[in-house]
């Protein structure tokens, strides 16, 4: 008898132990970043950002009593790799969530993959096509081009400077915003006088400057990522061009005032208000999260808390926000996802819904001069 209520209690035991392992398990969250390669300004600070936060959260003593565990790979920026991998996460790694990647061409490519296999993916990339129109599985923390846009035609119109010269790169981003700077010129009164493109690759944009001089150009607006727009203002320099030289919020960090040197010197572009969360009144919604996020970033990194880094900063808090409200399935979290509101992150206040997956509104940009090596807020 006493040998039966020994096994009885060992059982019990062991499955007492088993379900509080159980419990435990972590949730597993995919990231696809592209921390190598030409698009390393974006990746890596996406990368930091998110295992930042993760490690914080877990200190904190997880999600419900669960611990978050970050299955974080290397893209290098290319989008044939980033769908290998998103595979990998989804079928190897068994993640309820996948944020990234980090461009919009990797997105777009990888888009196919969340929507056949239903996990939820949080894209860090500023494409408006990757939730224009709305897919069930995928939505995104980075400001849309079509805001950023609008924010630069909004001042140009503003200040009766109508007549505009475009240079885009020839890459999903630069696509993209070539397409909204087209589409929106009308309705702000902007005529486009030249309408040109450079490659991915490419290190000289003289020919193409040249031909913008040659017009009647009142503003040169670049649309591309690091390192083409900082050639760019450098070959402005060197032309001696006196056009003014707004930039897209595709070059948002430190990174390009250190690749432009001198010549980013009084470039305009719109960003998300991180970068002078400083200088925002107290009265901003954001400030408390931009400061607490800047802070902690200079604690871990011993570097600015940058526009990139916020992208994931942001998608890692949502999933928070999702499982805390019970979701800790993929289904669920999608579900939960798409009730957000009023979220106050890095990127602005996000407000998702059913026909509404990029959540934000022009408010999540500011309008910065870059002076002295440094940023401040256009009035």
């Amino acid at each position: 008898m006493r040998f039966r209520c020994i096994q009885f209690f060992s059982a019990v035991l062991t499955l007492f132990v088993a379900q509080a392992a159980f419990a435990a398990a972590p949730i597993k969250i995919g990231a696809l970043f592209a921390v190598t390669g030409p698009a390393a300004f974006l990746g890596e600070p996406e990368r930091n950002s998110a295992k930042m936060v993760i490690d914080e959260i877990n200190k904190a003593g997880g999600v419900k009593g669960r611990k978050l565990e970050l299955v974080a790979y290397d893209t290098a920026g290319d989008a044939t790799k980033a769908v290998q991998l998103a595979t990998k996460l989804i079928k190897d790694d068994k993640v309820v969530a996948i944020i990234g990647p980090s461009t919009t061409g990797e997105s777009m490519a990888v888009i196919p993959v969340a929507e056949k296999e239903q996990i939820p993916l949080i894209s860090c990339a500023a494409g408006s096509k990757i939730t224009d129109p709305v897919k069930k599985w995928v939505f995104k923390t980075a400001q849309n081009d079509a805001l950023a846009v609008g924010k630069i035609f909004d001042y140009l119109q503003r200040h009766k400077q109508t007549s505009v010269a475009i240079l885009t790169v020839s890459d999903g981003f630069g696509s993209s915003g070539r397409e909204q700077l087209k589409a929106q010129a009308a309705k702000f009164g902007i005529t486009i006088l030249s309408d040109d493109t450079y490659g991915p690759k490419d290190t000289d944009m003289t020919s193409q400057l040249t031909k913008i001089r040659g017009s009647k150009a009142q503003a040169i607006i670049c649309w591309g990522t690091n390192p083409g727009p900082a050639l760019i203002a450098k070959n402005a320099r060197q032309l001696g061009l006196k056009i003014p030289l707004y930039m897209s919020h595709g070059v948002s960090s430190k990174k390009f005032i250190e690749l432009a040197g001198e010549a980013a010197e009084g470039i305009r572009l719109p960003s998300g208000k991180v970068l002078v969360a400083d200088v925002l009144p107290n009265s901003d919604s954001q400030k408390k999260s931009l400061m607490a996020f800047v802070k902690d970033y200079q604690n871990h990194y011993k570097a600015e808390g940058d526009h990139f880094g916020g992208h994931a900063w942001d998608a890692v808090m949502l999933l928070k926000g999702a499982i805390e409200h019970g979701a800790d399935s993929p289904a669920a979290i999608r579900d939960q996802l798409e009730k957000t509101s009023s979220f106050a992150g890095i990127g602005g206040t996000f407000n998702y819904s059913s026909q509404e997956h990029a959540g934000l509104g022009k408010d999540a940009f500011v309008l910065v001069e870059i002076k002295n090596k440094d940023w401040v807020i256009v009035k």
